[in-house]
């Protein structure tokens, strides 16, 4: 038997908007995988603590700040140096589509835009996990 995908679900900074989030975490749940709901809040540091305590094979950040262009290439610096080279890093919320592309290049494997179904979401994780 597989070990189910463990998926740790985040919300960085100030933002307070969790809703998405949550739906996520239980559409992921309930397609077979262990879902961690971090809360609201985090810092960078404390999601990728988290995801190296929970031995994670995907981190998804929910943003709906503005603040991706920051959030994003801070936690790629810190799995890089913690060699989570094997973790797929995914995201969503309200990223401009130049941005996204840019945050592609940088190492994030894919940005989800508002809309996106649950299904397209946990399909995508488990092709590439």
């Amino acid at each position: 038997m597989n070990k189910p995908i463990r998926v740790l679900v985040a919300k960085v900074g100030l933002d307070g908007h969790d809703r998405g989030a949550k739906v996520i975490a239980t559409a992921l749940r309930d397609a077979g995988m262990e879902v961690i709901y971090t809360g609201l809040r985090q810092t960078p540091e404390m999601v990728v603590n988290a995801a190296l305590q929970e031995d994670v094979d995907v981190i998804g950040i929910s943003i709906l700040s503005g603040a991706h262009n920051t959030v994003f290439p801070k936690i790629i610096e810190l799995m890089k140096a913690k060699q989570m080279d094997n973790v797929l890093l995914i995201g969503g919320g309200i990223i401009p589509d130049d941005d996204m592309l840019a945050l592609n290049e940088q190492g994030v494997a894919k940005l989800f835009p508002p809309g996106t179904s649950t299904s397209e979401i946990a399909e995508y994780i488990k092709c590439r996990v």
